[in-house]
């Protein structure tokens, strides 16, 4: 079974992916309020504008080739470009949409996940080690690189 990839939307603005194996199956779940945000865990979520993508990762062959053996078209530069483009404009979106609590990143980090302070999304600086420890404590962070966070490129 093919399966649908759609990216879908909170409606505090967090971009995610939903994996679905129709779009009938998306809709039930959406209508059940089975969906939600991984980032604030809202219920509030919609499908995104997006070209369909398909998973057919378990598809050996798209097409036979002359002599019968499997072949499949590798997308183009340009489109490869296209993607990559689009990947960084939603990672700087996502960036941008962040506040920068500089050094004081696994304090807040912190302060959120015990409840001490409102949650919000933060970007920040942190060591290997402070980043393992909030891992540890189940504090989801992800490292981005540092030009992704060049303010002058937002």
């Amino acid at each position: 079974m093919a399966l649908k990839v759609y990216d879908l939307q909170c409606e505090h603005g967090h971009v995610f992916e939903g994996w679905f194996g129709s779009d009938d199956n998306y809709e039930s779940q959406r209508e059940r309020g089975l969906l939600t945000c991984p980032v604030c865990d809202s219920r509030e979520v919609s499908k995104k504008l997006s070209a369909p993508r398909l998973n057919v990762s378990h598809i050996r062959a798209v097409q036979e080739g002359e002599q019968g053996q499997a072949s499949v078209a590798a997308p183009s530069a340009a489109q490869m470009a296209r993607l990559q483009a689009e990947v960084m404009r939603h990672i700087r979106r996502m960036v941008r949409n962040t506040e920068n609590v500089g050094d004081r990143f696994a304090q807040e980090a912190r302060r959120m996940h015990e409840g001490e302070i409102e949650e919000r999304a933060i970007r920040g600086t942190a060591t290997a080690q402070e980043r393992e420890e909030l891992v540890s404590e189940g504090i989801a962070v992800m490292p981005i690189p540092d030009f992704l966070d060049d303010e002058r490129l937002q």
